[in-house]
């Protein structure tokens, strides 16, 4: 038996997961409570994914502004 070290879903996330250097996150539509500024990584399942390690709910987040370019 052969037992590959390459992930089972190799690149095919690389297309859902999207990553922004410089963003700002939002908890509402009006742009008064910002979660976040600064680096993100949107995962394939809605969270998004801070330099620290941490995670925000899609549920807490209304929008991001990518402001990258």
């Amino acid at each position: 038996m052969v037992i590959s070290d390459e992930p089972v879903w190799g690149d095919a996330l690389d297309d859902v997961v999207q990553e922004c250097e410089d963003a700002v996150v939002y908890a509402d539509m009006a742009q008064e409570t910002v979660l976040h500024e600064g680096a993100v990584r949107v995962l394939a399942n809605g969270w998004v994914k801070l330099p620290t390690g941490r995670l925000l709910s899609p549920s807490a987040v209304h929008h991001i502004d990518d402001r990258t370019g």
